[in-house]
């Protein structure tokens, strides 16, 4: 079973390399082989270029217990430690920098709205957490708060972490994420994102056993004004009250600068690549002005 496991580590280090969520010797990747025990990736080694030799083994305080000369467990081992120590149920943790879900995790920007049913399904919602020094206990502090309720989360400035019972279904995770990050951009760039209503959300948790998916903890029933203690308990998913309807149209207004120029209803200033051009242009024909006056 180790030799599968070390092989299967090298697989998914080589995929999430080709697929470009990492670079250099960026992210690192853990499954549980035993009661006390962790297969991890070594520090400072590409994803994309690894040998099943080169795996080390350390204990759940992240203590070497064997590994090749030289070589030694990943330098955010504690963050991985954290998962494991709060999620029992958790055989395997994967860390990358996906570009896409970086971006928004670089912005500030959770992915919470419901806009995909099969993420709410599989990962309910992908918050961020605080941003945390990497390689330090600031990190595996700054997730903590998060791990219990979900599979999925940005880390502020950092990257994106996934969990999961064994090593792909982590690894899959962590492409779901990437993958709604496209497509989140995506509808963004084009001016709106249509959601899905409260009530196709609960429609969709319901569903959850019958796709035989096993989810860390149910989606918030209502929006709840201190995100802090909803992490702890549920899974806070964006989606707007709408009796009878399935999916809502993201509402937005005109923007009193420009009446076309929209702003939607989270605030969020939505414009072409037309207008965007036109408004950087105006912006240097005024400085050029200013100058010589």
């Amino acid at each position: 079973m180790s030799d599968e496991l070390r092989a299967g580590i090298v697989e998914v280090g080589r995929r999430l390399w080709a697929r470009g969520f990492v670079a250099s010797n960026d992210g690192n990747i853990s499954v549980r082989i035993g009661p006390d025990r962790l297969l991890v990736t070594p520090a400072s080694v590409s994803k994309g270029f690894m040998t099943p030799d080169m795996m080390v083994v350390t204990d759940l305080q992240g203590r070497l217990v064997s590994g090749a000369p030289g070589r030694k467990p990943s330098s955010e081992i504690l963050m991985h430690l954290e998962a494991y120590r709060l999620r029992p149920d958790v055989g395997a943790v994967v860390h990358a920098h996906p570009p896409l879900a970086t971006g928004f995790a670089v912005a500030g920007i959770a992915l919470d709205r419901a806009v995909l049913a099969e993420v709410v399904t599989t990962l309910g919602s992908i918050p961020i957490a605080e941003y945390g020094t990497p390689s330090t206990r600031e990190l595996a502090d700054s997730v903590a708060p998060y791990l219990r309720a979900h599979d999925g989360l940005l880390l502020a400035n950092h990257g994106a972490l996934a969990l999961g019972a064994d090593l792909f279904g982590a690894y899959y995770k962590m492409e779901t994420i990437e993958h709604f990050a496209r497509i989140s951009l995506v509808a963004r760039l084009l001016g709106r994102e249509h959601v899905l209503s409260r009530e196709e959300v609960t429609r969709l948790q319901n569903l959850r056993g019958t796709y035989g998916i096993a989810s860390p903890a149910p989606i918030c029933p209502d929006p709840l004004t201190d995100a802090s203690v909803a992490e702890a308990v549920c899974q806070v998913v964006q989606a707007p009250e709408a009796p009878g309807e399935r999916l809502v149209p993201a509402p937005v207004t005109p923007d009193p600068i420009d009446r076309d120029i929209s702003v939607g209803a989270d605030g969020e200033i939505r414009l072409t690549y037309a207008q965007l051009t036109a408004l950087i242009d105006e912006a240097v024909r005024e400085i050029g002005a200013r100058r010589r006056t």
